[in-house]
């Protein structure tokens, strides 16, 4: 989104001169932001953390979303994706993923029941972002991470029957959640770590393209997609597979296996705003408030212009709200 179509739209006169952020609703702050205009002593945040297992999806699960983001008063909502599937035992050899049942829209249903709720009740006010895990996260759902690379490295042309038929689910997932009304989504990838897989082809050919599906129709569709490059299972020697990928920001862990890359150096090489700073493991979790306040301010600091404060990844389910209420405090009182 440029300038010129940011300022046709609605409340776009009031923005185009931020004098101040909390004068404006969260969703034009965002498209603000997005759009290219700076917000003075104002740095967006966001935090995500997985709900109890009566949270996971329909009405309930959209109550606590809202409570959670009204609680902490971050400046996006961001749906979690817990309609993964279940263990797969027929899957025992590669030949097994051609037999992989396609999960038509019924098997979404309950998570859509939750999009709507949420864009009924905060579209007006906030950007509503859907979370994706990529096809070959899917596959390991499936069939457990480890079934899902042996089989990769024995047969990966058997494996991609499989890696084909998640696709085709995943984007008829994708396309019922824009139609219902989201801004865009979280896509997160795995596959690239150092040392997942024996050969980088393996990714390249097996994994990439299936990761770029949706995230493409994303893209075309909506304003606002954050690409996750998801450390959650080992870290990575370097980014260099998605500096292509599709997405309007990146978070991505600034901790990679040998040495630190600054988040100034993560925009530059993905040629986007960069989102993230804090460890989800570190002081956001165990810290005093001082020694929080103290990190925020100095992650801000040395952050590129453009910036997103949040964590590498998911925080600790049972982080307290209070506290990331707090940090999104200091961030909405900071600039870069």
């Amino acid at each position: 989104m440029n300038r010129r179509t940011f300022l046709q739209l609605p409340a776009a006169a009031a923005l185009a001169g931020v004098a101040s952020a909390a004068t404006v609703n969260k969703r034009d702050r965002m498209l603000a932001w997005l759009a290219g205009e700076r917000l003075p002593n104002y740095t967006p945040a966001a935090f995500f953390l997985h709900f109890g297992d009566p949270y996971k999806a329909g009405v309930a699960a959209a109550q606590r979303h809202l409570e959670f983001f009204r609680k902490t008063d971050m400046d996006f909502l961001k749906i979690q994706f817990e309609q993964t599937y279940s263990r797969q035992e027929f899957l025992q050899k590669p030949a097994d993923w051609s037999k992989l049942k396609l999960a038509k829209l019924d098997f979404y249903e309950p998570l859509l029941v939750t999009v709507r709720e949420l864009v009924k009740a905060e579209k007006k006010n906030s950007l509503i972002l859907m979370t994706l895990y990529s096809p070959f996260m899917c596959a390991g759902h499936c069939a457990t991470a480890p079934v899902l690379l042996r089989h990769m490295e024995e047969d990966p042309e058997a494996v991609k029957k499989g890696l084909e038929i998640l696709t085709e689910s995943q984007l008829l997932f994708v396309k019922a959640c824009i139609k219902e009304g989201v801004d865009g989504f979280y896509a997160s990838t795995q596959g690239g770590e150092a040392k997942r897989m024996s050969r980088p082809e393996l990714f390249t050919r097996y994994v990439k393209p299936f990761d770029l599906v949706s995230m493409k129709e994303a893209q075309a569709k909506c304003p606002f997609n954050i690409l996750h490059v998801c450390d959650y299972v080992a870290p990575y020697s370097n980014y260099d597979a998605y500096y292509d990928y599709p997405g309007h920001v990146v978070n991505s862990n600034v901790k990679l296996t040998d040495h630190m890359v600054a988040g100034t150096e993560i925009a530059k090489r993905f040629n986007r705003p960069f989102m993230g700073g804090m460890d989800r493991h570190g002081i956001i979790g165990t810290g005093t408030p001082a020694q929080v306040e103290a990190e925020i301010r100095q992650v801000v600091k040395n952050a590129p212009p453009r910036f997103i404060l949040g964590a590498d990844c998911t925080v600790e389910a049972d982080t307290s709200w209070d506290r990331l209420r707090h940090a999104i405090g200091v961030a909405h009182q900071v600039g870069a």
